[in-house]
């Protein structure tokens, strides 16, 4: 690698570096410590430096510097990790600048010449590094990070700090390297080397930590063991990459999810920390406003904004995205609001001196910001942005108009449906509806001094009137508001129409699923008793199947689009689903309910850290876990009366799902003396259910036949607790928990879920295989994390590899993980135990071809290890017809395409197709070996053809050699002496078998061929036709009853048999009988058991494949060279 020129005083360095190559201007040194002398004290120490101090010393074993005649000052001009490396530099210099250099007349000038061809090459190669802050410096730790990890050079580091890793109560000074797929640490201290290589994907806990022995550090959590790394500098920063990286990690391998072409994570191979960075940005962004995945910050300015209601000038960040202007105070609370670029209309520049500018918008209104850094920039910006982005032209229903608005091919509601079935009565002067007015002219003063609709400024006062309850009239303009759904509804005119009249009429999976649940939607509704409630709510929830086949359907999100139909017409019901599923829960709905698995866990989290009491008496709060799914999952609405549990949804369209957490402490707080009496789970559920039971609203004004209040309701002697109250005290108590807090525990505990859930398949697989094989527990464990970490090999270095999909959740534990041939392939070369087989890549297809006993074109863990485990531990006959069945397969089903079974589908799984294919294994276990077909011509040679290459290289190669020969000589002869004696049974000639008519039929009219030995030219590997080269042994036919009738024979002689490269030639063995005078032209075949009868009665052979396997060394060096391993 070539290094920016640097000087090097070479008394100095003479202490640590030998000088190797030298010339006139050129010297090429080697690193004390490295090759010939790399032992002993000298190493010792030279290593401990280079890990300890980053400097460019240490960046490789290997320098050039550049020399000046009579000068003590030399330029470190290039390094390399291997003498191989450097010598192409070297070899470059001689070629292009020493014969340059003679026409220099001073040294300063030969200096400034190599110094500027040195800089141009390595202009050239600046484009991966261009995004660092230093370049130079970077291009070091990568060659470091390469050479000491043995990674594939297309994993890209991302960056590296200086760290302790503790093990123990000792620490180890060293490295820490963090690339696109890996966490990687270096040290090497007096000898003492430590290195770590741990996937993102394996990882199960990252979060800072502190102890008496350690004051601050990161823990890293992987395959259930824990790992501390201390900094001196930089720690939060190194944390926030770490849980980027594996944040990134679980988005692409688990999530699958795929970003546009434009994006800045788009390429894992060019993954830098400036683009970390610009996404964990974005996140923010969107989160905090509850804008759409499409927008991006694009630039921030800090100002003052001027609040005409608190007449004061409050100071904030200006975000500007594609199509939005957003504001937000310092502290985050105290205001923000969000502004439209199509509303804007005009930019003013009022006062230069104050650096103040004035957004004017539609509706005549205005905002003035002051004390802009750069308030001409952003002036020019938002002028910009409003001449590109146009007013989409949505079209709102009037008030006036009908409540059905008919498209092309379908009717759409346009009121909501409690205006329709209860519509709101101006003349009702009961108690509960003057409160219900007191609470809508309370808004109206709100929206009056703060704005209506987008642009209106949401403070402190905003959330107090939303915990007092939203008004019924406002309850759907407010949801659609603060989630951020108007937005996206008025950026996308027409789209719901569109999808209604691609995806209605359709059928699918999710149609089916959506049918049965339709009337299991608030049934206690008059809106769901009839059609028009439950054709719209079939709409919807169909509009967004069609919209997000990845989610499609999921229960209980009937249960939420009901409730949003109630408050909101049904295009608005829509885009509220849609900013629910994908930015208010993420991965809520989905088979495996991720997100609410975590936001339990940050529930678990946070009833630790404020209801200590109750941890202390419930030790595992898994309960409170399984209690609270369906809280989380309806939002309270399935637990709660619907006039209660609406009050609920408004606080979480406001505040998110921090609001959910808070009233869930606040339910638990409340019953907290109830709670600790209870003996057992089942007397703490009961005490949950008679609590939300007795949840009223007593300000609702929805009639009585809508309530769901229980039939205790008029009980005077049961205590009532009142919604508002509840959500109150749940503010009071718990509103200091910040939304950016909760969102970094839900980072956190994403990690833990994930691997938690993979732990889960992991342990029901093991417990499934380990019933029918002979490995032990660990040697188990062992193998499927390889065989696991294979499917993701084959996709660290992709943009988006096919192989992803051979990892689906939704099936059975056992198909979740699969492996297509090229992924099989490479493992099952990595645990081969015959390290000089000729033909492991022949081998591994037709193992994968016999393993994928569906033909899918996949092979599970199961079907995985049931082949390792014959060729590992089981008996010779069973290793012996492994391989004879490996020779039986046709080549056409080597056709590389994967042939997925229905069942296999993303689709409903049929337990009896299971059950099916459960009972067809059991009676392939009672496999006989009578039961297998005859092996042909091509296939035996085939057979001899791997058998020689199993035993190349082995001590006893040339006895088995021998062996083979012999068996071969000897199942001719008895094919020739079965053949001599057909033909003298005229009662048989007319009879011919099945085996043999279709043998015959496959395969053309050649004379025999004799085992290849390993010297056979390579074209012969994948074909089953007989190559044309001199033969070694004359191979005869079955004994007299397989014979064929219309076989013949002809004089056939013996030669030397096949040898190894290094053997010598075999001779005719001289205790085998002499060969058959002939063998007729035709085709002949063997039955398994006389190739095994044959085989038995050579000891070598039998001792060859009875001899142990040390199974724990074959998967350590798998462990050690997977990740080694060209894909």
């Amino acid at each position: 690698m070539w290094l920016k020129p640097e000087e090097v005083l070479l008394k100095n360095a003479l202490k640590l570096w030998v000088t190797e190559k030298s010339n006139d201007y050129f010297v090429l040194q080697r690193r004390r410590g490295y090759g010939e002398d790399g032992g002993g004290l000298t190493g010792l120490l030279v290593g401990t430096l280079d890990t300890v101090f980053d400097s460019t010393a240490k960046v490789a074993p290997f320098r050039i510097l550049h020399q000046t005649p009579d000068s003590q000052v030399y330029w470190n001009v290039a390094c390399g990790a291997s003498l191989e490396e450097i010598s192409l530099h070297w070899d470059w210099l001689q070629q292009n600048i020493i014969r340059t250099l003679s026409v220099f007349d001073s040294g300063e000038d030969i200096t400034s010449f190599v110094q500027g061809k040195i800089r141009g090459l390595i202009a050239e190669e600046r484009s991966s590094a261009c995004d660092e802050e230093d370049p130079e410096r970077f291009r070091e730790a990568v060659l470091r990070f390469e050479r000491l990890f043995g990674l594939p050079q297309r994993e890209k580091l991302v960056t590296y700090y200086s760290c302790s890793y503790w093990r123990g109560r000792v620490p180890n000074q060293g490295w820490i390297y963090l690339s696109t797929n890996f966490l990687c640490f270096y040290s090497y201290m007096l000898g003492n080397e430590v290195k770590l290589v741990f996937p993102w994907d394996e990882v199960s806990r990252l979060e800072r930590t502190s102890s008496v022995l350690l004051a601050e550090s990161i823990r890293v959590r992987v395959r259930g063991e824990d790992h501390f790394f201390s900094m001196l500098m930089r720690l939060q920063q190194t944390y926030l990459i770490m849980q980027q990286l594996a944040d990134y990690a679980i988005v692409r391998f688990f999530d699958k999810e795929t970003f546009h072409a434009e994006h800045p994570l788009a390429n894992p191979l060019h993954i830098t920390q400036r683009a970390l960075e610009i996404h964990a940005r974005n996140q923010s962004f969107r989160a905090f406003f509850r804008l759409a995945q499409e927008e991006n910050l694009c630039e921030v300015y800090e100002s003052f904004l001027w609040v005409p209601f608190s007449h004061v000038n409050t100071l904030g960040k200006i975000c500007v995205s594609e199509n939005y202007l957003c504001y937000a105070s310092q502290d985050g609370s105290q205001c923000h609001l969000i502004i439209p670029i199509w509303e804007i209309f005009s930019v003013e520049l009022p006062d230069r001196n104050s650096r103040a500018l004035t957004v004017c918008m539609r509706g005549k209104r205005a905002l003035r910001f002051s004390e802009v850094r750069d308030f001409e920039r952003l002036a020019a910006t938002i002028r910009r942005k409003c001449g590109a982005v146009g007013s989409p032209q949505h079209s709102f229903s009037n008030p006036d108009e009908e409540g059905v608005m008919v498209g092309q091919s379908q009717a759409v509601s346009t009121e909501a449906l409690m205006n329709v079935f209860h519509p709101h009565d101006a003349e009702n002067l009961d108690p509960k509806m003057l409160k219900e007015r007191m609470k809508e002219q309370s808004w109206q003063i709100h929206f009056a001094e703060y704005g209506r609709g987008t642009g209106m400024f949401c403070t402190k006062k905003t959330r107090d009137l939303i915990v007092r309850g939203v008004p019924e009239t406002l309850r759907g303009e407010l949801w659609m508001l603060f989630s951020g759904a108007v937005h996206d509804m008025t950026s996308n005119p027409g789209y719901y129409g569109r999808l209604l009249e691609e995806c209605m009429g359709s059928s699918s999976l999710a149609c089916d699923e959506i049918e049965r649940d339709l009337h299991r939607s608030l049934p206690e509704h008059p809106a769901f008793q009839s059609d028009t409630g439950i054709s719209a709510l079939r709409r919807v929830l169909t509009a967004y199947a069609h919209r997000n086949p990845k989610i499609g359907y999921c229960q209980a999100m009937n249960i939420l689009t009901s409730v949003l139909l109630l408050y909101a017409k049904e295009e608005e019901a829509f885009w509220l689903l849609v900013a629910v599923c994908e930015r208010m829960l993420p991965d809520y709905f989905n088979r495996r309910i991720i997100g609410a698995l975590v936001d339990q866990a940050v529930f678990e989290e946070l009833i630790r850290e404020h209801l200590t009491q109750l941890t202390e008496h419930m030790t595992d709060l898994s309960f409170f876990s399984s209690v609270s799914l369906s809280w989380f999952l309806t939002l309270f609405i399935s637990v709660l009366p619907i006039e209660s549990a609406v009050n609920v949804v408004d606080c979480f369209f406001y505040d998110g799902i921090k609001a959910i957490l808070q009233l869930g402490l606040a339910v638990l707080d409340y019953n907290m003396d109830n709670l600790l009496c209870c003996h057992d789970d089942a007397e703490a559920v009961t005490v949950l259910n008679r609590f939300f039971d007795n949840v009223t609203n007593k300000d609702s004004p929805l009639p009585a036949t809508v309530q769901q209040a229980s039939a205790t309701a008029n009980d005077k002697s049961i205590q009532r607790v009142d919604i508002s109250d509840l959500i109150k005290e749940a503010y009071e108590k718990y509103g200091d928990i910040r939304t950016e807090e909760v969102e970094n525990m839900r980072k956190r505990n994403k990690l833990y879920v994930i691997q938690t859930l993979e732990d889960t398949t992991k342990q029901n697989v093991l417990r499934v295989v380990a019933q029918d094989v002979k490995f032990s527990a660990a040697q188990l464990d062992e193998l499927y994390v390889l065989f696991k970490r294979q499917h993701f090999v084959s996709c660290y270095w992709s943009v988006s590899s096919p192989a992803l999909h051979n990892h689906d959740p939704s099936l059975p534990y056992l198909d979740q993980y699969q492996l297509d041939q090229s992924q099989f392939s490479s493992l099952f070369n990595l645990l081969q135990q015959w390290t000089t087989h000729t033909h492991l890549r022949t081998l591994a297809r037709s193992a994968f071809n016999l393993l994928d006993e569906n033909g899918d074109g996949l092979v599970n863990f199961k079907e995985f290890v049931s082949g390792l485990d014959i060729l590992y531990n089981r008996s010779f006959t069973e290793k012996l017809k492994f391989f004879f069945k490996l020779h039986l397969q046709s080549d056409s089903a080597d056709d590389g395409v994967i042939r997925r079974c229905p069942e296999k589908g993303r689709a409903k799984v049929d337990l009896q197709e299971y059950l099916k294919q459960w009972q067809e294994d059991l009676q392939r276990r009672e496999e006989n070996i009578k039961d297998l077909p005859r092996i042909n011509q091509a296939q035996f040679i085939g057979l001899t053809k791997t058998l020689y290459g199993l035993f190349h290289g082995n001590e006893e190669e040339e006895s088995l050699y021998r062996a083979v020969a012999r068996v071969t000589s000897l199942l001719l002869r008895m094919e020739e002496v079965g053949r001599k004696l057909q033909e003298g049974s005229p009662q048989k000639t007319p009879q011919t078998t099945p085996t043999n008519s279709q043998s015959t039929a496959q395969q053309p009219d050649v004379s025999p061929t004799p085992p290849i030995s390993p010297e056979t030219p390579a074209e012969c590997e994948d074909t089953p036709e007989p190559p044309d080269s001199p033969v070694s042994q004359r191979e005869t036919a079955p004994s007299n009853s397989d014979i064929t009738p219309n076989s013949a024979s002809r004089p056939s002689t013996p030669t030397s048999s096949p040898t190894g490269t290094n053997s010598p030639a075999l001779d005719t063995p001289t205790d085998t009988p002499s060969s058959p005078s002939a063998v007729r032209d035709g085709d002949w075949s063997f039955s398994f058991e006389q190739v095994l009868a044959s085989l038995l009665n050579e000891p070598c052979v039998v001792r060859f494949f009875e001899r142990a396997v040390d199974t724990d060394a074959l998967i350590a060096r798998a462990r050690k060279n997977q990740l080694k391993d060209k894909h």
